[in-house]
């Protein structure tokens, strides 16, 4: 099998290649898998174009092998952010885990069942959360704009991806008062609108996060959650004491209400984050609106 291996990386065979990570997987022989990723690996640098057998065996064994196996397909900052992401799926996880982010790595009960990733040997799909439709009418009032520069650069980060590498745009805005005032500085005048639980609204938030949008990089369901979490702590002044407390935080999260828009020229298709935040106890709102099209 080295030998084989040896002149298929020789002749940069990718055709043959590919049938022998196909044969190797279904084996089940995952220390071949490994030594195919690092020969194609290797090749690269005298000049072989072999990076997608190294990239195709790579995504196999995180895909097929078992769990000892397939921790080899990560370095060490994802590895941390796949045990979150086992942990959003349902996995138990030791408390003394190490973590690269800033929030609990089992999902607390006041957390919603997040949209998770499907992955195959055909691919991925990333499926949007499930939303109620947008039936309620609302006429805006004009309001101004309130101060609130690190809401607005917590929103902006969350939706990064989609504004910085993809074709996506995005603006928020905070005020005094509700959805209406929220949504007449956004600079509407008329809006459809269905209210929102806790649950689908940090699911939304979450799911925008782990998006790269149409063409930026994705960053995945782990980060898309501990952006979420930053932005909302942001929001309601608990970034002074992040990390914070998740039972704390839980608390305020479901304090607020939470209102999904829609309004006549938004884009139908795409990537789309329109979303009113109100916090009753302090009187205040942010309007978001993100979106991003091929």
């Amino acid at each position: 099998m080295a030998e084989e291996l040896e002149s298929l990386i020789r002749r940069a065979d990718l055709d043959e290649l590919v049938r022998f990570v196909d044969s190797t997987c279904h084996a089940r022989d995952w220390e071949q898998l490994v030594r195919i990723r690092n020969e194609a690996r290797s090749a690269v640098s005298t000049g072989r174009q072999l990076w997608p057998i190294a990239t195709l065996a790579n995504y196999r064994l995180a895909l097929w092998a078992p769990a000892q196996d397939a921790v080899r397909a990560l370095d060490d900052t994802a590895r941390t952010l796949s045990a979150h992401e086992r942990a959003m799926r349902g996995d138990r996880s030791s408390n003394d885990e190490p973590t690269a982010l800033d929030v609990p790595m089992q999902v607390q009960d006041w957390e919603p069942s997040y949209v998770m990733a499907n992955y195959t040997d055909d691919g991925v799909d990333f499926p949007a959360p499930d939303l109620p439709t947008c039936r309620g009418s609302l006429e805006t009032s004009d309001a101004d704009p309130v101060d609130d520069p690190d809401s607005i650069y917590a929103f902006r980060r969350l939706v990064e991806p989609w504004t910085a590498h993809s074709n996506g745009d995005a603006d928020a805005c905070v005020v005094e008062g509700g959805v209406a005032e929220a949504l007449g500085a956004l600079g509407l005048s008329h809006a459809r609108t269905a209210s929102l639980s806790p649950y689908e609204a940090l699911s939304w938030l979450a799911w925008t996060a782990a998006s790269g949008g149409a063409h930026g990089p994705r960053r995945g369901a782990a980060t898309g959650r501990g952006e979420a979490w930053w932005f909302l702590a942001t929001f309601v002044g608990l970034a002074d004491d992040w990390p914070c407390n998740p039972e704390e935080f839980g608390d305020i999260v479901n304090s607020l209400e939470f209102t999904s828009f829609t309004y006549d020229k938004a884009p139908t298709g795409g990537w789309g984050l329109h979303l009113v935040i109100e916090d009753p106890e302090e009187g205040l709102a942010i309007a978001l609106r993100a979106t991003d099209v091929e």
